[in-house]
């Protein structure tokens, strides 16, 4: 029989929390900041694939969901802790998969000539929310980087997931019928 997690355990009241590893960090430490915005992204994706798309679409955002919470877990682990999470790490295999489907979806589109506003569609403005969380998530990891290893796959592979959400937001719209709001100067 499992053992029942509690929600609350207390250990945080003091303004720290515990990585994979046992180690505890203040709840401000970049580390924190990291992979807290990789959370975030991943509700932002969790609310594009509740919406109407389609099944191979869905599939790609629930692969996606899984990636960052292994990209989540790996962030949140100490030296100790590298050992718990080291089969989670992002392969090439995975970015792959990424490039792929920017290629196969851009295929569709017609060529991008203006820079374009978020928006004309919930769907579609939701992608640019999770394009924009993505850029945020990899300048938080990046600045990570600077003081702490940090594997450079993962950083490849969200880099290249801002890519995917914006070739998303422009695949659904196009799908959807809905036009581009072009940047006027």
């Amino acid at each position: 029989m499992a053992k029942e997690i509690k929600i609350y355990t207390k250990t945080g009241d003091d303004g720290t929390t515990g990585l994979v590893g046992g180690s505890r960090v203040k709840k401000y430490d970049l580390r924190l900041e990291a992979y807290g915005t990789v959370d975030e992204l991943n509700a932002a994706v969790g609310v594009i694939r509740s919406y109407e798309v389609e099944d191979d679409i869905k599939e790609l955002l629930l692969n996606i969901q899984n990636k960052l919470f292994n990209i989540g877990s790996r962030l949140a682990s100490d030296e100790k802790g590298e050992a718990f999470t080291a089969d989670l790490a992002i392969k090439i295999e995975d970015i792959a998969v990424l490039e792929d489907a920017i290629d196969r979806l851009e295929e569709e589109l017609p060529k991008l000539k203006n820079f374009i506003l978020p928006g004309g569609d919930i769907v579609v403005a939701q992608c640019h929310v999770a394009r924009t969380v993505c850029r945020r998530a990899e300048r938080r990891i990046v600045e990570f980087s600077e003081t702490e290893k940090v594997q450079p796959d993962l950083i490849k592979y969200i880099n290249r997931l801002s890519d995917f959400f914006f070739v998303l937001a422009r695949i659904t719209g196009f799908r959807r019928g809905v036009d581009e709001t072009h940047w006027k100067y």
